[in-house]
């Protein structure tokens, strides 16, 4: 099955009222943002496509220069995300290369259900 569509509907996955009920929301540090979506946010739009998912950035004007994150999608693309967004920002080195290890993936190839079902029988990294 195509990550994008649902199995039931086979539609795609932005047509689902059930992929925008509950977005995800959090704040990031201005510097993680950069990391993870690139100056500029250059690598944004891939992430989106290669996740299934809708990520609004929003940055605050706060003495830590935090963005607000908003994603949107499927729940499993989101806790794929949650987890490597926790990861990279990581102060354990293992941690650490994990997210960035899945970063890469995020960037440069579509999330098959495959990675999802392996992200999700890993407990989700929550910080140090």
């Amino acid at each position: 099955m195509d990550m994008g569509t649902s199995a039931l509907s086979k539609k795609p996955w932005w047509t689902l009222p059930e992929n925008f009920h509950a977005p995800m929301v959090f704040h990031m540090e201005e510097d993680q943002e950069e990391l993870i979506f690139g100056h500029g946010d250059t690598y944004l739009r891939c992430i989106e496509v290669h996740s299934h998912t809708l990520i609004q950035l929003e940055s605050w004007f706060t003495a830590t220069g935090q963005t607000r994150v908003t994603v949107v999608g499927p729940h499993r693309a989101r806790q794929w995300l949650l987890h490597m967004f926790c990861c990279v920002g990581s102060q354990d080195s293992y941690h650490h290369a994990r997210g960035l290890e899945m970063l890469e993936q995020v960037r440069s190839q579509p999330l098959t259900n495959d990675d999802l079902v392996t992200s999700i029988s890993v407990p989700p990294y929550t910080g140090d």
